[in-house]
């Protein structure tokens, strides 16, 4: 494990409220940029941790989204 390692970054779960949700990662730094993809079918729960290489994460398709600040779900938006 890198000497830097973040033991307490954040977490989030994503639970697939429909097939075909997608999440991509984007990357710290000057540039932000894709560097992961995954596709969730229905169902199906990803956890995914921001670190030194994460800073945010791109979700297409309805969700219900755990985090430390609360459930969000963006399946009834208009």
């Amino acid at each position: 494990m890198p000497e830097n390692w973040e033991i307490n970054a954040d977490y989030v779960a994503v639970k697939a409220l429909e097939n075909g949700v997608t999440i991509i990662g984007l990357t710290r730094g000057k540039d932000t940029r894709f560097h992961h993809s995954e596709k969730l079918d229905k169902g199906e729960i990803m956890i995914a941790q921001f670190t030194e290489h994460t800073s945010a994460i791109k979700i297409r398709g309805k969700v219900e989204l755990l985090t430390r600040y609360g459930v969000m779900r963006n399946d009834d938006l208009a």
